[in-house]
């Protein structure tokens, strides 16, 4: 991928799909929607379909030559997709249980992959109205209301370590973890929000000793990237990749901006 093709036009286009599928979001947020139950037993709402719909069909028209992997479509041979250098990897509704909460906390994810790293991405949260979207080249930002502005992560751990976590899903290895701290501030968050709290500093580190899937992480990864910080595998340190086995489930990962 050159770099070069993500300058302002194009982050604004792929900003505003963000945006367009945050619309057909929620007109089916402010009412009464069906909730189904998907294979794996998690929800399904309307809004995913149609958030899906709106930024498949957006991508295409805008880079056609680029393929698509979003939550909605995942059922794409290995064979294939281990072919694919860069692609669009995206979920049209991340925080599917914050949705139907009707807490707030969910997003739209749209990250771009080129070799296995997330190298631009858009996070945007509804009905907050904020805006994360950052890249190698273009640095990290943040748009909430009128207002654009850049962010980075801290740069030293607070005290107490200020730790975000799941707001739907606590494991026992993630409390476990958490045992290692002589003082720490647990921050609930839902969806890929929680990356983005690492990224803008309000959060020093992210465990996520859970399931997660590639569509969950990718955009937020690429925020929290450019501002400065890592998303790193719990085990080795090395940074989480995408599309490189069959899986699309991610290993258990520590999202964090200062080291600690």
């Amino acid at each position: 991928m050159n770099l070069e093709l993500i300058n302002k036009d194009f982050v604004s286009k792929i900003n505003d799909i963000a945006i367009d599928a945050g619309r057909k979001v929620m007109s089916i947020y402010e009412r009464d929607f069906d909730i189904q139950e998907k294979s794996d037993n998690s929800p399904l709402t309307e809004a995913d379909l149609a958030s899906h719909h709106c930024i498949v069909e957006s991508l295409s028209t805008i880079t056609p030559n680029i393929p698509i992997l979003s939550e909605e479509s995942a059922d794409i041979d290995w064979a294939e997709r281990s072919q694919w250098h860069d692609y669009w990897l995206i979920d049209p509704l991340d925080g599917t249980k914050e949705f139907i909460k009707k807490n707030g906390e969910f997003t739209i994810n749209i990250a771009l992959i080129s070799g296995g790293e997330p190298i631009f991405g858009v996070v945007y949260a509804p009905v907050l109205d904020e805006l994360y979207f950052g890249g190698e080249s273009i640095g990290a930002w943040k748009r909430a209301a009128t207002s654009t502005t850049s962010i980075s992560v801290s740069e030293s751990t607070a005290t107490p370590v200020t730790v975000v976590g799941s707001r739907s899903h606590q494991s026992e290895d993630m409390k476990t973890y958490l045992e290692r701290f002589d003082d720490y501030e647990l921050v609930p968050m839902g969806s890929s929000l929680k990356i983005c709290l690492v990224a803008e500093g309000k959060a020093d580190i992210y465990p996520r000793l859970g399931p997660t899937s590639e569509w969950d992480t990718a955009a937020a990864h690429a925020v929290l990237k450019a501002a400065g910080g890592r998303c790193i595998l719990y085990d080795t340190e090395r940074e989480l990749t995408y599309n490189s086995k069959e899986s699309l489930l991610n290993p258990y990962f520590i999202a964090q901006g200062p080291k600690l």
